[in-house]
């Protein structure tokens, strides 16, 4: 099986504007952003979805939605506030088989979504 976009990116193989980067996640800017701050942050361990996620990655997980505020507050996005957003599924608007969330902020998100 190829190395999605998100494993070429992590190996330093596609160039990225990394925000944070850990053992287990990576956040960088997202190339086509949807808001004025659009940072996906994505668990090195390539899981496809988090429908695929399981109970050993229960602690990766939490890892992830944690770091996931601290990046959106280390780039000024907790006063106005944020979504986090995880697509599942070609439905779910998912484009690339690599579990990442997205922080968007910077604008006001409307309801529902999509």
């Amino acid at each position: 099986m190829s190395r999605t976009i998100f494993e070429k990116i992590i190996a330093g193989e596609i160039p990225a504007e990394t925000v944070y980067e850990d053992d287990q996640v990576f956040a960088f800017k997202d190339a086509n952003p949807v808001a004025p701050t659009h940072i996906l942050i994505i668990p090195r361990k390539p899981i496809p979805r988090i429908a695929e996620a399981d109970s050993d990655d229960h602690s990766l997980l939490g890892h992830l939605m944690l770091k996931a505020a601290a990046v959106a507050r280390s780039v000024g996005l907790e006063e106005n506030g944020y979504r986090l957003v995880i697509n599942n599924g070609r439905n779910g608007g998912e484009s690339v088989p690599h579990l990442h969330c997205h922080i968007l902020g910077d604008r006001p998100m409307k309801w529902p979504p999509g």
